[in-house]
Order: structure tokens, then sequence, then C-alpha cells
């Protein structure tokens, strides 16, 4: 069953994807890539990465896309800037026969290799919330805090210089 669910869910972020590259409204596209990160996120449910999903629906669906269709309206989404002609359009063939031939290549390499996919990992606690809160706030107290400091550093850093001279 699960199984399945997965096969059902790659098909679905694979048609985002696709929605994404194909369509000629840059809307639609961003859209297309926010279905994509849902999905993306329900995968890392069903991995038991609760932690992971909601960074990528917070992160990627709430402020990337939200920033992609931002940039669009503020350009003109209907000049059709976007649309790939001619010879993008066989780049951007040639990347995704590349890419394919590299993701079979992998695929290859594990099966003569002999590797196993592992749904845990090396995550504490499979990514649940707890775990990485327990590890971040004690293992990796000081990383985390100079992180802190310096994106406080950084947002006071903008506010100064985007205010107007008096």
């Amino acid at each position: 069953m699960t199984l399945l669910f997965f096969l059902a869910l790659s098909v679905l972020a694979i048609a985002g994807a696709l929605g994404v590259v194909l369509s000629k409204n840059p809307v639609y596209s961003a859209l297309s890539l926010l279905l994509n990160f849902a999905i993306v996120a329900v995968m890392f449910i069903m991995l038991h990465a609760q932690f992971v999903a909601v960074v990528q629906i917070i992160v990627y669906a709430g402020a990337v896309v939200v920033l992609f269709l931002f940039v669009i309206m503020l350009i003109g989404g209907d000049l059709g800037l976007f649309a790939a002609r001619g010879r993008g359009r066989t780049i951007a063939a040639y990347v995704a026969v590349a890419a394919g031939a590299l993701m079979l290549l992998g695929l290859g390499y594990m099966a003569i290799a002999g590797v196993t996919a592992s749904t845990t990992g090396n995550v504490p606690g499979n990514g649940s919330v707890q775990a990485i809160g327990e590890v971040l706030f004690t293992k990796y107290l000081l990383p985390f805090e100079l992180a802190s400091v310096l994106l406080l550093v950084a947002m006071i850093g903008a506010v100064v210089l985007a205010r107007k001279p008096r």
C-alpha cells in the first residue's frame, strides 16, 4: 500500500515538474512549483521526517513561491519574457536527457554495488521535530546562536542601508 501511495505521489510530482517547465504562463509555472513542493513534503512525511516536511512547506512553498510570484507580477507575467524559444528549448531538452542518463547511471551503479535504500539513514530520531530540536539545542547550540546573531546583524544592516538619508 505504501509503495502504491509513493508511486502515485511520484507521478504527481513528475506532472508538477513538467508543468513548471512546459507551461507558457509563468504564474501557472509557479503554481505547478507549489504543487511539486507540497507533494515532496508529503513524501517527507511518509519517511517520518516531519520537521523536514514542515520546513519544506514554510520555506519553499511559503517563501520561495511567493517571491517568484512577486517577481513575476513586478516585471509583468504576460509579456512573454519567460517562453523558451528555438535554441532554449533545444538546450533544455539536452539537459533533461543528460540528467536522465545520469540518474540511470547512478541507479545502475547502486544495483551493481548492491546498495539498498534506507528510510532511516543517519537522521536522529528519523527526522522528528523533537529529535532534531534536542540535537540542535544541545550539541549544536553555539553554531545555532551564532547563526541567529549573524541573521540579526544582517537584518539591522539591511534596515540601515534602506533608510532614507535625513
